[in-house]
C-alpha cells in the first residue's frame, strides 16, 4: 500500500529536519542514523569516480550544546515517524556517545533503550599509537524502540574451530556431541552457529581500507555487512519479484550503505542527505549495482538553494552539473583553477567565486593561470561582476587574445553557458 507524501525507494536531497516534517506519522519500521560524529575535525576528498569534490565538515563551533541542540529535533521527527513496532539505531563515537544516550532516553523513553552495540573498528587497520591514553578501537551503536513490541530477528554468528573441535562424541545417528559437566549432552548444531551479542568484531571497517571493493572514498564510510546485520535483525524482508518489505530510513545517507543494504535484503528504503554530491553519488551506485532507476527527490534549484550550498557543492554544481566538467585535484584555493570544462569541449579553464561583485583581480588572477595552461579561452562563475572586471575582460581579449567569459550564477540557472 503506497505511503501518502513520501516517495518509496527515492532518495532525497536537502536539510533532513525540513524533509522529516513533510512525512507522516508512523510509517518506518526501521531508523538508522550514522549523523556527524562530534569531531570537529575538517576533511577534503575526491570520489572514487574522480570528477568531484566535496568538503566533508564535522565542526562544531558552538560546543556540544550546539551539537545536542542540532541532533535533538532531527531525532524526535525520527521517533515521530516510527511504526510502534519500529526501531532505531543511532551511530555514534566516544566524543559525543554520553550525550546521545540521554538525549535518546529523553525522546524515546529510558525503558525503550535495548542494547549499546559496540563495534570494533581495530581489524582494518590497526591501532595508532598513542602514548597518554587507551587506544580507540570501537564505535557505539545505541538501539532503541518505539514500545515494548518490535520486530527482532536473533542473528547467528559462524563456530571457531576450537568450538566445534569440543564435539567429539558420535551418537548412533550420527551427530556429534559433548557431555555437559552437569552430565546433560549438547548436540553441535552448526547451521545456527554462535547467538550473536552486542559485541561486534567480525566486521571490518574502512579505515586504511581503500583497497577494499565497495569502499567509495566517504570518510565516515560503514561496510555494507554492518547495515545488513542490522536490518537484518529489526525488520522483515518483502518478495524479491513483487517486492514489498518493510521501511527502512536512513536520514544522513552518506554514500548510500544502509540503501544498497536494504535493497540487497528486498526491503524499501528512502535516503536523505544535504549534499548534491553525495546524493548523486549514492543514486549511481544503486543504479549500477541493482540495473534500478533510483528517483532523486530535490526542490526547486534557484539562487535561494544554490545559496545554501557549502563550497565546494557550490563549485560542484558550476562545473560538473553545468559545465559538464572535472573538477580540480588540487586544494582548494582562490587563486587557482576550481575545475575545467569537458575535454571534447576544450578543457577549459574554469574559476568559480561564491560571491559578488567580483573585481578586477580575480581576472588578473585568471589571466596568469590560462597562460599556464597555455588556454586562450576560460570561464569565471560567480553572483555579479564589478566594472573593474569587465573592462578588464575587454582589454584581455583585445590586447592579448584572452576570451574569458564572464557568467552570473543567474546565468546558469537560465541555461546561458556559452556565448550568444
Amino acid at each position: 500500500m503506497p505511503i501518502k507524501d513520501m516517495e518509496i525507494n527515492a532518495i532525497y536531497e536537502g536539510d533532513n529536519l525540513e524533509i522529516l516534517n513533510k512525512f507522516p506519522d508512523k510509517s518506518v519500521d526501521l531508523v538508522y542514523a550514522d549523523p556527524p560524529f562530534y569531531t570537529n575535525k575538517g576533511f577534503e576528498i575526491i570520489w572514487k569516480d574522480n570528477a568531484e569534490k566535496r568538503a566533508f565538515e564535522d565542526r562544531w563551533a558552538g560546543g556540544i550544546e550546539h551539537y545536542i541542540s542540532w541532533m535533538e529535533p532531527r531525532l524526535s521527527e525520527c521517533y515521530r515517524l516510527l511504526k510502534d513496532t519500529g526501531s532505531m539505531y543511532l551511530h555514534c563515537d566516544s566524543h559525543a556517545n554520553a550525550h546521545l544516550r540521554l538525549l535518546m532516553d529523553k525522546i524515546f523513553g529510558e525503558k525503550n533503550f535495548r542494547s549499546e552495540i559496540i563495534w570494533s573498528t581495530e581489524t582494518a587497520s590497526g591501532f595508532k599509537s598513542q602514548a597518554n591514553k587507551w587506544i580507540r578501537g570501537h564505535d557505539t551503536i545505541l538501539f532503541y524502540t518505539k514500545s515494548g513490541k518490535y520486530t527482532f530477528n536473533k542473528e547467528y554468528t559462524t563456530h571457531k574451530p576450537e568450538y566445534i573441535a569440543r564435539f567429539r562424541k558420535v551418537d548412533k545417528e550420527g551427530r556429534n556431541y559433548r557431555d555437559d559437566r552437569g552430565g546433560r549432552i549438547q548436540y553441535l548444531d552448526e547451521t545456527k552457529g554462535k547467538m550473536l551479542g552486542d559485541v561486534w568484531s567480525d566486521i571490518m571497517s574502512f579505515q586504511q581500507a581503500s583497497t577494499v571493493k565497495e569502499y567509495m572514498g566517504y570518510p565516515t564510510q560503514k561496510p555494507v555487512a554492518l547495515l545488513e546485520r542490522i536490518i537484518k535483525a529489526s525488520s522483515n524482508g518483502g518478495n524479491a519479484e513483487r517486492g514489498g518489505g518493510d521501511l527502512i530510513l536512513d536520514p544522513f545517507c552518506g554514500c548510500g550503505t544502509a540503501l544498497v543494504a536494504a535493497q540487497r535484503l528486498h526491503r524499501k528504503w528512502i535516503g536523505i542527505d544535504v549534499s548534491p554530491t553525495a546524493c548523486k553519488l549514492m543514486q549511481k551506485r544503486l543504479q549500477k549495482e541493482f540495473n534500478i532507476k533510483v528517483q532523486l527527490v530535490k526542490g526547486d534549484v534557484d539562487l535561494t538553494y544554490i545559496k545554501k550550498l557549502a563550497p565546494f557543492e557550490f563549485q560542484n554544481w558550476v562545473v560538473v552539473d553545468k559545465f559538464f566538467g572535472t573538477v580540480s585535484r588540487t586544494k582548494s584555493s582562490d587563486m587557482g583553477i576550481d575545475g575545467t570544462t569537458a575535454p571534447i569541449k576544450g578543457g577549459y579553464p574554469i574559476q568559480v567565486k561564491q560571491s559578488p561583485d567580483i573585481g578586477r583581480n580575480v581576472i588578473d588572477n585568471f589571466e596568469t593561470a590560462m597562460r599556464r595552461m597555455n588556454k586562450k579561452k576560460g570561464y569565471v562563475v560567480a553572483y555579479s561582476f564589478g566594472r573593474g572586471a569587465i573592462e578588464e575582460v575587454a582589454r584581455a581579449k583585445n590586447q592579448d587574445g584572452l576570451d574569458i567569459i564572464l557568467r552570473t550564477v543567474q546565468d546558469l540557472l537560465d541555461g546561458k553557458i556559452e556565448e550568444e
